[in-house]
């Protein structure tokens, strides 16, 4: 499954979204149950979470009625696969005890584990929304993980089992980042500065919920239990031209040369001032640079992560190119592999023939081109055979070769 922008915020337009919400306001799309049916489900994060190794107690967190669960609580010291260094990891006995008892699993950093989860973070960054990064929240009817609060980035979160309510208030910090003057915040203040409520929004399976940086909410589980995928949309700030500056006045003279010294007379505090003046002008004319934007149009322009890609067979010139590249951006689906090597449509006058183990089978013209394309690759998918071929009924042709032994489930 490939998702844009446009199929993230269906029926919205993305004009309507730029114009009306990104950035100004918080923004509750209600959505069919199969809108995000792919992205994630119980099963898959059965299957994330038997992935033992996979998870550490930064990666994986329990929360129960706002407090985080202690990692000695959930976790025992084991031995990491890098270097041989130790961390925590978690328990499943522990890590059972504790969601008996209500706390709710947090899932850090999961943007990439899945097709499913990838291709809303492909949809946000695809459009220069910024680096997507994206936590799962399972959470149990009565159980608030987090009191209210905001988030250094906007966010982006959509409901794939059971509903929670989220409690939007008026209050929104002014564009904070992930900074100690912004972390040290006690809830004391979050309490006074998230104002009066402005919206209760029920989330249920297929909404979407967008919250500009620095909005504050909270939320809770209605149903007996709730996931939620919160994508953390991280956009280029004006700090990050500072750092782009930093290194280009490396190659100023000016900037390396030593500041006046200071002995506290009044022409010691003007010469500061006077070169400080003068830096300030370099940097201002620095900024107008045809070189200096350059650099920072595509700063700007691929502020993304990379994911997927990779393609062993392809690089190998074992398979065609990209037939069996890992695609972050694609459904997670069922994936067939190939078993009969070298097998392909042949034409018998005006028919097209596939032999196989049982014997021959009968194909339409675009079933043959379909066949031809699918069993050349080492594995495929049902939506990738249909996007290659929209010609042939991808379904239809996947139960025939199966039927016929020529491609199993992977």
């Amino acid at each position: 499954m490939t998702m844009n922008l446009a199929q993230l915020l269906a029926p919205m337009t993305p004009e309507q979204f730029f114009a009306e919400y990104h950035d100004k306001q918080p923004l509750h799309l209600k959505g069919d149950p199969a809108k995000f049916a792919s992205v994630l489900s119980w099963r898959q994060i059965n299957r994330l979470l038997d992935m033992t190794h996979a998870w550490s107690s930064h990666s994986l967190k329990l929360v129960l009625d706002g407090k985080p669960v202690p990692p000695h609580e959930y976790c025992a010291s084991s031995t990491g696969r890098d270097e041989g260094g130790t961390l925590m990891q978690p328990v499943v006995d522990k890590v059972r005890d504790w969601v008996k008892r209500g706390a709710s699993v947090v899932m850090n950093d999961v943007d990439s584990l899945t097709p499913g989860l990838a291709s809303v973070s492909h949809a946000i960054e695809s459009a220069g929304l910024g680096k997507a990064q994206a936590n799962v929240y399972i959470s149990w009817q009565s159980h608030k993980a987090f009191p209210a609060h905001y988030d250094t980035h906007d966010v982006w979160a959509v409901q794939v089992e059971g509903e929670k309510t989220w409690n939007v208030w008026e209050g929104r910090a002014e564009w904070p980042i992930s900074h100690p003057i912004f972390r040290s915040q006690t809830q004391e203040h979050h309490e006074q500065a998230k104002g009066r409520l402005r919206a209760k929004v029920l989330m249920k399976p297929g909404d979407l919920l967008y919250l500009p940086r620095g909005w504050y909410h909270d939320a809770l589980a209605e149903a007996p239990a709730s996931v939620h995928v919160a994508y953390g949309a991280h956009a280029p700030v004006g700090m990050d031209l500072m750092t782009i500056l930093g290194e280009r006045v490396l190659y100023e003279a000016a900037f390396r040369q030593p500041l006046p010294r200071q002995d506290g007379s009044a022409a010691a505090k003007f010469a500061l001032t006077q070169r400080a003046g003068q830096l300030g002008q370099r940097i201002a004319e620095l900024c107008k640079d045809p070189k200096v934007m350059e650099v920072l149009e595509r700063f700007v322009a691929d502020f993304r992560y990379r994911r997927g890609g990779n393609d062993l067979l392809g690089w190998r010139g074992m398979a065609p190119e990209g037939a069996g590249a890992g695609d972050a951006d694609g459904a997670d689906a069922t994936a067939f592999r190939i078993v009969a090597t070298g097998a392909k449509p042949v034409r018998r006058g005006t028919e097209w023939v596939l032999k196989t183990p049982s014997g021959a089978l009968p194909l339409s013209p675009p079933e043959a081109e379909a066949a031809a394309w699918a069993l050349a690759r080492p594995d495929l998918t049902e939506s990738e055979l249909a996007k290659a071929h929209p010609g042939a009924d991808a379904a239809g042709l996947l139960g025939k070769l199966k039927v016929a032994g020529l491609v199993v489930p992977a």
